[in-house]
C-alpha cells in the first residue's frame, strides 16, 4: 500500500432532491351549470354533498394528519441521515441548534482568518503528533488558521534561535506550517489516570476568542481531507459527533473532534465545571455534562472514524443502517478524520510487536469467491504511514526539511 500521506482522496457526495410540486387537478366543469342554477337556494344536504366542500374537508383532514405526524420531524433521522450514518446523531438530540448542514459557499469569498484548527500540547510526544496534524493541513491546502496551545515553558513564541528539540519543533511548526503559537499553562488534575489528567488543556479552545470558530481535533489521529466546511455550519456554541461505537446504549458526545464558538460565557461555564469535576471526570465527561442535550450533532460519517472499525465484524453503528454493505475502501475514501483507537493495540507512536500485529490485524474475507484483504491492507497502512510521517515531520535536522 502506498503511503497515505503522499496521496489525496476525494469523495463525491450526492444530495436528495426535493419533492416535485403537485399539479393542480382539472377545473370544475360544472361552472356553467352552477351559473344557470344560481337563482336556486341550495339545501344543507346539497351543500354538504357538493364537491367543493368535500374536497376542502379532505384537504383540511390531510393537512391536520400531516401536522400531527410530523410536528417533531426535526427529532427523527432523515433518509439522508440514515444513508450518511448519522442516525445516531439525530436520535435522542434535544438541541436548540439548527441541523448540521453545510451551506453552499465560494471559497475565495470567505474570510478564513476568522476560523482556526486548534491543537493542545502537554509533552514532547504530543507535540510531535500536533505538528503532524498541522503539516497535513498545510499540505492539503486548508484555508483556516492553525493554532497550537503548548506549555509556556517549552519556548517563547517569538524565539528565533531555538536550542532544545522541543523548541526547534515548535519553530518548525511556526515557520514551515504557518502555525500560530499560543503558550498556555497546562491544566492538570491531581490523581486519576495520568494519560488523561492533562486533557483538560484541550478545553482552552473555548477561550480562543480571537476567532469566531475553532475546530479542535485530537492529535492521535490522521486528517485525511480538510474539514474547512465545518466552520461554515449554522451557529451553535458547540458541535460534536456522537461516540457511534457506544450508540445506542450510550448517546454520548465524542470530544475527539469539537467545533467551538469561543466566548467568555462558555469558557466560564467550562472552568466552573472543571473546578467541580469528580475524580474520574475529564474533558469528555465535562463536555457531555454541559452539552449532551444542546450541542449540534455532527455526523460521525465522515468526521469521526476509528481505526478499530476496520477490525470489527459488525459495522451497523458506523454505517447507520443494516442495509449497506461494509466496503472498507469506500469508507476510507469518504472519511476525513481517522482516530487511532484499537485497544489493546498501542498508539501508533509506540512500537507494536509483530506478534500483536499478526494477532490483531483485520482478517481477510471472501467476497464473490475471492479473498479480500483490503481492510487488513488499509489498517496496516495507517500505522506504517504514521510511523513514516512521524520520522519525517518531527525531525528537526536540516536534511529532513523538504
Amino acid at each position: 500500500m502506498a503511503p497515505l500521506w503522499g496521496s489525496s482522496w476525494s469523495s463525491t457526495w450526492g444530495s436528495l432532491s426535493g419533492y416535485s410540486p403537485v399539479q393542480n387537478g382539472e377545473q370544475n366543469t360544472a361552472t356553467n351549470a352552477a351559473a344557470d342554477s344560481s337563482h336556486l337556494k341550495p339545501s344543507v344536504g346539497q351543500i354538504l354533498m357538493s364537491k367543493r366542500v368535500r374536497y376542502t374537508a379532505i384537504s383540511v383532514a390531510v393537512i391536520g394528519l400531516f401536522f400531527l405526524a410530523f410536528r417533531n420531524y426535526d427529532r427523527l433521522p432523515s433518509i439522508e441521515s440514515l444513508r450518511g450514518g448519522s442516525a445516531a446523531a439525530a436520535a435522542g438530540s434535544k438541541s436548540d441548534c439548527p441541523p448540521a448542514v453545510v451551506p453552499t459557499f465560494e471559497e475565495n469569498k470567505i474570510d478564513w482568518s476568522r476560523y482556526a484548527y486548534t491543537q493542545y500540547v502537554t509533552n514532547a510526544a504530543y507535540l510531535c503528533n500536533s505538528v503532524m496534524i498541522f503539516e497535513t493541513l498545510h499540505r492539503l491546502g486548508s484555508k483556516a488558521d492553525r493554532v497550537m496551545m503548548y506549555p509556556e515553558k517549552m519556548m517563547d513564541p517569538a524565539e528565533t534561535n531555538p536550542a532544545s528539540e522541543e523548541a526547534k519543533l515548535l519553530a518548525k511548526a511556526r515557520d514551515q506550517y504557518k502555525v500560530k503559537l499560543v503558550p498556555v499553562s497546562v491544566q492538570r488534575r491531581a490523581g486519576g489516570d495520568a494519560t488523561w489528567a492533562e486533557s483538560f488543556t484541550k478545553l482552552l479552545a473555548f477561550n480562543q476568542t480571537q476567532y469566531d470558530r475553532v475546530l479542535n481535533v485530537d492529535s492521535d489521529a490522521t486528517i485525511l481531507q480538510t474539514m474547512d466546511e465545518l466552520f461554515l455550519m449554522p451557529p451553535c456554541p458547540v458541535a460534536m459527533p456522537r461516540a457511534y461505537w457506544l450508540f445506542p446504549d450510550n448517546k454520548i458526545l465524542s470530544s475527539q473532534l469539537m467545533l467551538v464558538q469561543p466566548s467568555e460565557v462558555e469558557f466560564d461555564r467550562i472552568m466552573k465545571k472543571m473546578e467541580s469535576a469528580g475524580r474520574n471526570d475529564y474533558d469528555m465527561e465535562i463536555v457531555n455534562q454541559l452539552y449532551i442535550d444542546t450541542a449540534m450533532i455532527l455526523p460521525h460519517r465522515p468526521y469521526d472514524l476509528l481505526t478499530g472499525e476496520f477490525r470489527g465484524d459488525n459495522h451497523q453503528n458506523y454505517l447507520g443502517t443494516d442495509r449497506e454493505e461494509w466496503d472498507p475502501v469506500a469508507i476510507f475514501n469518504e472519511a476525513k478524520f481517522l482516530h487511532f483507537s484499537d485497544w489493546p493495540v498501542p498508539k501508533p507512536w509506540i512500537q507494536m510487536s509483530e506478534s500483536m500485529r499478526n494477532d490483531k490485524q483485520p482478517k481477510c474475507v471472501t467476497k464473490n469467491g475471492q479473498e479480500d484483504c483490503s481492510a487488513r491492507e488499509l489498517w496496516n497502512g495507517f500505522y506504517t504511514d504514521f510511523t513514516h510521517r512521524r520520522s519525517e515531520v518531527c525531525s528537526t535536522s536540516k536534511r529532513a526539511r523538504r
